[in-house]
């Protein structure tokens, strides 16, 4: 079974929020990326609303065809807005509002506690729960405790250093991968993966469920367009 790919359609909406209009169409790009193969859309909203905005989340819910994966910090916000609209996988990362993008994973040891009570409210809400982690095996019994479904792999730091020497880069995640299969949990990854990275992380992680990517597939789009964009990243993960 392949990867899935799902797309990241937050800096669509950062373009359109430069201008007071509907340009680019969010939902009609949403839909057109599952019609070009996308197999999910994610969007993360944040509060200052500087990419998807509350409303954006409401209309795609109703808009998506495939798979929502809806990621954020758990605030009481963001857990009200996950019960209002019930997306297919709620993915949590420990932002703290002012980053600009997720560039750590979750201490699982020492927020385990926090992530229990949070897991278990999100459960009645949604399909599943994805835990944002990074590449550390010993997080994960941690993780697998808080009832989480899967993990998805911070690949940050895989991306980075891929291209000095791919195997050192992407060692700690086969072995997290693997951890997380002892203990039945899904793996997803996510993190600037691109056209050059993306299909050794692939081949290597075995049992990767699904990628998450926004920054580098929308920018390959002006390029190449997205249809043919996301073409070339599932052609990737086969």
């Amino acid at each position: 079974m392949n990867t899935r790919l799902s797309v990241n359609i937050n800096k669509v909406a950062l373009l359109r929020n430069a201008r007071n209009n509907n340009i680019p169409d969010l939902l009609q790009f949403a839909s057109d990326c599952e019609a070009f193969g996308a197999d999910g859309i994610t969007i993360h909203p944040r509060p200052d609303e500087r990419h998807i905005r509350r409303r954006d989340v409401y209309a795609l819910k109703k808009r998506i065809t495939t798979e929502l994966n809806i990621e954020g910090y758990p605030s009481e916000e963001f857990l009200q807005l996950i019960e209002a609209t019930k997306p297919d996988q709620v993915t949590l990362v420990p932002d703290a509002p002012e980053v600009v993008t997720s560039d750590n994973g979750w201490d699982t040891i020492r927020h385990q506690d926090f992530l229990i009570g949070v897991i278990s409210r999100l459960k009645k809400s949604t399909g599943r729960v994805s835990v944002f982690l990074n590449a550390d095996p010993h997080l994960v019994p941690a993780a697998a405790a808080t009832g989480a479904d899967r993990i998805e792999l911070y690949t940050g730091p895989y991306a980075e250093n891929f291209g000095k020497n791919p195997e050192k880069a992407i060692e700690p995640y086969l072995l997290t991968a693997q951890k997380a299969g002892e203990y039945l949990l899904g793996v997803n990854g996510g993190h600037d993966l691109n056209l050059k990275n993306l299909n050794y992380f692939a081949e290597n992680i075995i049992h990767l469920l699904e990628v998450s990517i926004g920054h580098a597939l929308i920018a390959d789009a002006l390029y190449f367009g997205i249809e043919n964009a996301i073409q070339m990243y599932k052609k990737q993960l086969k």
